[in-house]
């Protein structure tokens, strides 16, 4: 069989694995950045939020044979350290043990791993290439760098610029994508929490740590050089606290003295960080349409930007390389192989879209609601009592590999017979247990997929 070429704009984390993956199988890939090579000059990134990697990225990590490098580079977080405004911070686990639990990770150290594989696996990378045009009828693109042009051929071109994608601006002036972006009215800052005296970390490291305050928060996740990255999320505009209300640093450590006063003693650099750091932007990226014929298709955030709030933007676009890898080296045509991929990925990037949403309301408004806690308590004992029935939300977008379609749906089923066992009670002692798990097992059917 002749060797099959594709080209892959964009060397972040979804265009080095997608490279990765078919190479392995035997596929001569070119892969074009406009960034230098971070192994050369650094990340150039910009501040990011952290990245929490789960078992679907993961998956696709040991499909590439890179999993263990990453994890080295990695800090285990096994839930939600929950800081209450004058109360005691308590974990709330994301699992049952440690078998269950989210990986921290900085996105320039994972880069890094993944290109170095990708150039093992015989990739050709291209550093300081910005995709200018492409000319879609002779198969043609141009790029920018080192003060020149340059012209590339291309068979199969995939887009994995991220969310600002120069190919999928292309592609929109070749064919309606169906493009819509909502922006969130909240956006975020970022500050840091050094090492201690010590040169250890200065608060409980295998946690993210949540501070919800209503219509706002805080979060850290740590790093492993022993920091953590602290993101403060608020709105844009509106009345005290907002971005517009709070607009330099002085302004900022006097709120935190007030909403977040165990944080303040922990961030040194505060006000200058602040000061230091624009206000990122957030937002859900929908597209109707991934792929032009054969000749091109989105995967990752060029194709689904979702907001961060449930940790699976990498896990998802990794899910995409492995799916797109799959249909690519499955025999058929690329036209055909293109739309079987978005057939399988656009409805559940879409759930998830929907999940870090809701999840965002969630970490800010109800992680210390006595309601909540309750039904999570709930959620536990069912899960005990009914285990291929009722499996938490998280962990089957966290733990697990089914369909987030899926396990959208089975989450609102769940939420369902929670509200309704819950509904009037304020501790488990008054659960009709009987009548709750006729409930389960109506509502409910076995879920066969085994864990990953």
């Amino acid at each position: 069989m002749a060797t099959r070429h594709v080209t892959i704009i964009g060397a972040g984390l979804a265009g080095a694995l997608q490279a990765i993956l078919l190479a392995q199988r035997g596929w001569q890939v070119d892969v074009f950045e406009r960034r230098g090579d971070p192994r050369r000059f650094g990340y150039a990134g910009g501040r990011s939020i952290n990245l929490a990697l789960a078992e679907r990225g993961l998956h696709a990590l040991r499909q590439a044979g890179v999993d263990g490098n990453v994890l080295q580079q990695a800090v285990m977080m096994r839930g939600r350290m929950v800081h209450p405004l004058g109360g005691e911070p308590q974990l709330q686990r994301y699992g049952r043990d440690d078998s269950e639990v989210i990986w921290s990770i900085n996105r320039g150290d994972l880069n890094v791993v993944m290109l170095d594989a990708a150039e093992a696996a015989g990739v050709r990378l291209h550093f300081d290439r910005r995709l200018d045009r492409v000319d879609f009828a002779a198969s043609t693109l141009w790029l920018r760098g080192d003060l020149a042009e340059h012209e590339h051929r291309f068979a199969l071109l995939i887009g994995a610029d991220g969310a600002g994608s120069t190919l999928r601006a292309q592609m929109l002036q070749r064919a309606d994508l169906g493009e819509r972006t909502d922006w969130l009215d909240h956006g975020y800052k970022e500050l840091e929490i050094p090492p201690g005296y010590d040169g250890g970390f200065q608060i409980e490291p295998n946690a993210l740590h949540i501070w919800p305050r209503g219509h706002y928060m805080c979060i850290a996740l740590p790093n492993d050089e022993r920091t953590f990255t602290v993101t403060l999320f608020m709105p844009h505009e509106g009345p005290y606290p907002s971005f517009e209300t709070i607009t330099e640093g002085a302004q900022a450590l006097a709120f935190f003295q007030r909403d977040f006063p165990d944080a303040v003693p922990l961030i040194p650099d505060l006000a200058r960080d602040f000061d230091d750091n624009p206000v990122g932007l957030l937002a859900t990226l929908y597209l109707e349409r991934w792929h032009l014929g054969g000749q091109a298709v989105l995967i990752g955030d060029a194709a689904h930007a979702m907001v961060p709030f449930h940790g699976q933007g990498m896990n998802c676009a990794f899910e995409d390389c492995v799916a797109l890898a799959n249909h690519l080296c499955a025999g058929g045509d690329s036209a055909a192989a293109f739309a079987a991929f978005e057939a399988e990925r656009k409805p559940n990037a879409r759930a998830i879209q929907q999940m870090a949403l809701e999840n965002y309301h969630e970490m800010r408004d109800r992680v210390d609601d006595p309601d909540y806690l309750l039904q999570r308590a709930l959620e536990l004992q069912l899960q005990a009592r009914h285990p291929d029935r009722f499996i938490p939300h998280y962990a089957m977008v966290t733990f697990m590999r089914i369909p987030y379609a899926t396990a959208l749906h089975r989450s609102e089923l769940q939420r369902d017979i929670l509200q309704r066992a819950t509904a009037g009670i304020d501790t488990l002692d008054a659960v009709d247990w009987a009548a709750l798990d006729r409930d389960v097992l109506a509502t409910l059917e076995p879920l066969a997929e085994a864990r990953a």
